[in-house]
């Protein structure tokens, strides 16, 4: 009887944690990026980390990248198609080492892919333009939107207005 128990136990668990690591967000498809190269071409125009992250769906350190804590007023861009993804106006502090956003540039800027590595479910984000892997977006965001997009930095490039 006790090992029923244990097993009822641990199933309701991992329920009540699968149901809450549920991303409410809904996903974009996917459409066919419009840029589409080989990884030797990516790797001749993007930088290790760039590669690392854009193309391997890498992350970096949190704190490390140059755009966590930039306050500059501007747009963020691609960095490996320069595609608009980001307005400063829209740059919060989250908190977590990472660039966040209340909502990217436009409706064709980003996807929203699910993804399940690590063990868990999360909401990927990658250019439209280029397909390139840049963050990741949670329910727990500002107003109006509610969502942080948590993007690594050296997915991005900046220009100031």
């Amino acid at each position: 009887m006790t090992i029923f128990r244990n097993i009822t136990a641990g199933f309701l668990i991992f329920m009540m944690i699968q149901a809450c690591s549920q991303n409410q967000n809904k996903q974009t498809p996917m459409i066919q990026p419009k840029i589409q190269k080989s990884a030797e071409e990516w790797k001749k125009q993007l930088s290790p980390l760039q590669f690392h992250i854009l193309r391997e769906k890498g992350t970096e350190r949190a704190f490390s990248g140059a755009y966590w804590d930039n306050h500059q007023k501007g747009t963020y861009f691609c960095s490996a198609c320069h595609q608009e993804l980001f307005d400063s106006e829209t740059k919060f502090e989250s908190g977590s080492g990472w660039p966040s956003f209340y909502q990217p540039f436009g409706k064709s800027s980003v996807s929203i892919l699910k993804d399940t590595s690590l063990g868990m479910v999360r909401d990927e984000v990658v250019c439209q333009n280029c397909g390139g892997h840049l963050g990741h977006v949670f329910p727990d965001g500002p107003n109006p939107t509610g969502l942080r997009y948590c993007i690594n930095s050296a997915a991005l490039s900046f220009e100031k207005k």
